[in-house]
């Protein structure tokens, strides 16, 4: 259920609550055995722990880590969200209408009493059962439009605010900038009337674009290159492969 739908079922007040440190103070044995009751293989075990106890690197030295979780790693999140579903559980067992991502979590209420209680009830809980701390800065119970869900903020808006931005469906930056000069430019013919991937476009046209960057790097001016016009650092005038005695793919392709 959306946080709309719980406004609109007359829950208008939100717990906003945020955990302190959360990623820097989980309690490892606590972790542990909420890990053991899922996985049985004492290997695994074994290696989480040591993932955990691996520590940190500091001015050369390796510091020691009893609590917390190595942020950066994908196995973090992980256990992260093991670690709190622990208090999944108990919001649902006692019948709160919440969302949760991550260390961050809305509890929805009716009235502003009794989100103070369940705000109370919630830290009395964590500091117990998993020794952990709300941040008392950071938390508050308010109308949702006072404390809109922290966790909508993470998502990827366009400048506009027109919703979610689009991804790069994966395709790297040579890929991006090889679609937007083949848009921009005449097709480059091949073979069967194709893009031929020999026939690169040139670095006037890169540059027209506006996809290099605004001064050619150094070492392509001492190659001969021009001083105007930008060019791929990965590019190099044919000259230049020509004085090295390097035959031309070009002269060789078949016509």
């Amino acid at each position: 259920m959306e946080p709309q739908a719980y406004i609109a079922a007359a829950h208008s007040i939100v717990v906003d609550i945020d955990l302190e440190k959360f990623f820097d103070r989980v309690n490892h044995d606590i972790l542990m055995g909420l890990v053991a009751k899922r996985v049985a293989d004492k290997r695994i075990l074994k290696l989480i722990r040591a993932f955990l106890n691996a520590g940190v690197l500091e001015g050369g030295l390796v510091s020691p880590t009893e609590e917390g979780t190595p942020q950066g790693g994908p196995l973090s999140p992980l256990l992260s969200n093991l670690m709190l579903d622990v208090l999944d559980k108990e919001l649902e067992k006692r019948g709160h209408r919440f969302v949760r991502y991550a260390d961050d979590c809305n509890i929805y209420v009716r009235s502003q009493r009794a989100g103070e209680r369940v705000l109370a009830g919630v830290e009395r809980f964590l500091e117990k059962r998993l020794k952990l701390k709300i941040n008392k800065a950071k938390s508050a119970v308010a109308k949702p439009s006072v404390r809109p869900a922290s966790f909508n903020s993470r998502r990827r808006h366009s400048p506009a605010g027109e919703g979610v931005t689009r991804r790069t469906r994966g395709r790297c930056l040579v890929q991006i900038a090889t679609v937007e000069l083949v848009s921009k430019s005449a097709p480059l013919p091949g073979s069967n009337g194709s893009m031929d991937p020999l026939a690169l476009p040139s670095c006037d046209a890169a540059a027209s674009a506006g996809i290099w960057r605004r001064k050619p790097p150094a070492a392509h001016v001492a190659l001969g290159g021009s001083r105007t016009a930008p060019r791929s650092p990965l590019l190099c005038p044919n000259g230049f492969f020509a004085s090295l005695g390097l035959a031309s793919v070009a002269a060789r392709r078949p016509a």
